[in-house]
């Protein structure tokens, strides 16, 4: 399959900001193997602002966007460097994509972003893509790699996006208030009810939340790919989505 895997800061840093060294060991070691087993895997990772944060030991996320631009400079250096030495552990290429809205939205951009992602591929590399957050400002205050996923997906004729969060998935309340809230565990269409169970943004270091993960399903599921919400606290669960078993909430798309 032709996966694309998208991690959220929360996944990726502790409250600090820090790298949680454990979890994203776990999520390059786990992606290493799906990728020997002959999955596809194109990477589209959050965290550059967040490690910016605890690299530059910021107290808080910034809050005005030249603070952010320089904070998402400083740690997509150490985001990237990160990855490459785990994944060469594991004899993996890594190569960088940084993305705007704009040049997926430009047919010319567009087309050398196909030209580059599928060269990529082909040569067995694994793509890790991130938002251009020292350029684009917007994206910076939307805070929206779920939809830069969702977007990548359905222009590369992926079969499967994973959005990996600190959730489980979507739930028929807040389970974080309501001690009867339940997951959902499949759904096949957007509905007003679907999205009015969209709560805020999650965590103080990210910036998505369930609202941007159900515009993106509506985007890939258009597009005819299905999505999963899963919980990236245990990347074995990559393992699991890979084999079919249930996990999480899985978005089913209709196909043509």
């Amino acid at each position: 399959m032709r996966i694309v895997i998208k991690v959220g800061t929360s996944t990726l840093a502790h409250a600090t900001g820090r790298i949680n060294i454990r979890r994203v060991e776990g999520l390059c070691r786990v992606i290493s193997d799906l990728k020997n087993s002959g999955h596809e895997i194109i990477l589209v990772s959050s965290g550059a602002i967040g490690m910016g944060v605890g690299k530059l030991s910021l107290k808080k996320r910034p809050c005005d966007i030249p603070t952010k631009q320089a904070a998402a400079a400083v740690g997509q250096c150490e985001l990237m460097y990160v990855y490459d030495k785990l994944f060469s552990e594991y004899n993996h290429t890594v190569a960088q994509i940084l993305l705007t809205g704009n040049d997926l939205a430009h047919q010319k951009r567009q087309q050398n972003f196909h030209n580059t992602i599928f060269r990529l591929l082909e040569l067995g590399a694994l793509p890790i893509i991130n938002e251009n957050d020292t350029i684009a400002t917007e994206e910076i205050v939307i805070g929206d790699n779920d939809t830069l996923s969702a977007i990548i997906a359905a222009n590369i004729g992926a079969d499967l996006l994973i959005l990996l969060s600190d959730i489980n998935g979507l739930y028929t309340a807040d389970p974080h208030v309501d001690p009867d809230a339940e997951l959902i565990p499949e759904i096949t269409e957007i509905t007003d009810e679907i999205i009015a169970l969209a709560g805020d943004k999650g965590s103080e270091l990210g910036t998505g939340g369930m609202v941007t993960k159900l515009q993106a399903a509506k985007i890939v599921m258009d597009a005819g790919t299905d999505m999963i919400i899963a919980n990236g606290n245990n990347p074995n669960i990559l393992y699991d989505i890979a084999e079919g078993k249930p996990s999480g909430t899985h978005f089913i798309a209709r196909r043509q």
